[in-house]
């Protein structure tokens, strides 16, 4: 069998923090010895915002890491590691690869999102802006719980809740991160697609970033 470009061990033995809200953070998710297939399939991201995948054109060691970080394997060591039951909870997937001044700001994640999970696919991260940090309100980015530097296929995962807060300094240029969720249901999935789809549409058209929110 093939092996997965992604760690699961490390996965596993990373530890959860449960307050204000569970979130694990792994380094090296991303095998260090798949991240430069995997970044040269990346597909092209030009403008800021998210791009649902069936949007996005892409070479097959991204493929496989996109059917990695959505099989039964990784499905299950979620569920062993927040103490959910995903069973019939579908996945969507999102790209970024640019970020503009505008994203970053504090906010939480729709109420459809059971589970995020962003993988960061940047070089080492020398800039101190960019850095997502987790945090204890809606008011402060300096009430920090966490930051998490976005490089060399680090991963946070986080259950959702009303106060899982989340943003970071502003940031402009290239900032490659990929967003899996586990969602309430396949109508999410359709909506979610169908809105990212006439967004994207608008962001290649004009260039630019109508105020998405980002990670």
């Amino acid at each position: 069998m093939r092996a997965l470009p992604i760690d699961l061990e490390a996965f596993e033995a990373a530890p959860v923090a449960r307050e204000p809200f569970a979130f694990a953070l792994v380094p090296h998710f991303v095998r260090p010895e798949a991240m430069a297939a995997i970044n040269a399939d990346y597909p092209l991201v030009n403008h800021p915002g998210s791009f649902p995948l069936p949007t996005l054109n892409y070479g097959p060691a991204f493929a496989a890491f996109i059917a990695a970080i959505q099989g039964p394997e990784f499905t299950r060591a979620v569920e062993r590691k927040l103490g959910v039951d995903l069973t019939g909870r579908p996945t969507m997937v999102t790209a970024r690869g640019v970020s503009a001044a505008r994203d970053g700001q504090i906010h939480t994640d729709s109420r459809t999102k059971l589970i995020t999970v962003l993988i960061y696919m940047n070089n080492a991260w020398e800039a101190k802006t960019g850095r997502l940090r987790l945090l204890h309100g809606p008011d402060d980015l300096d009430d920090v719980i966490a930051e998490v530097p976005p490089d060399e296929g680090t991963m946070l995962i986080f259950q959702n809740e009303p106060h899982a807060w989340h943003g970071f300094h502003a940031f402009t240029g290239p900032r490659r991160v990929i967003q899996l969720n586990w969602v309430t249901d396949r109508g999410v999935v359709r909506r979610e697609q169908f809105r990212h789809r006439i967004s994207a549409f608008f962001k290649r058209l004009r260039g630019k970033n109508p105020g998405s929110q980002a990670m």
